[in-house]
């Protein structure tokens, strides 16, 4: 999976983890179990999504500026 799709994948489940507390809080969502443990492992799992997918580009990134580290040098 490509690394953007799971940075956009891990910020919209830390939005919905985030959203679900306010309407808990508003009284618009009953405050359950069962909410309350979807609220916890969505904001959880987009945290980590968005974390290895940041870790993922940042990896591409460092191996494209190492090939064109060693181009620069292998072209003398």
């Amino acid at each position: 999976m490509p690394f953007n799709r799971l940075i956009l994948i891990g910020f919209i489940l830390v939005v919905i983890g985030a959203v679900l507390p306010f309407l808990i809080v508003m009284r618009i969502l009953p405050s359950n179990f069962t909410v309350n443990i979807l609220a916890y492992a969505t904001s959880t799992l987009g945290i980590f999504l968005g974390v290895i997918g940041v870790a993922m580009y940042v990896g591409e990134e460092r191996r494209k500026r190492k090939d064109d580290y060693d181009d620069h040098w292998d072209d003398r």
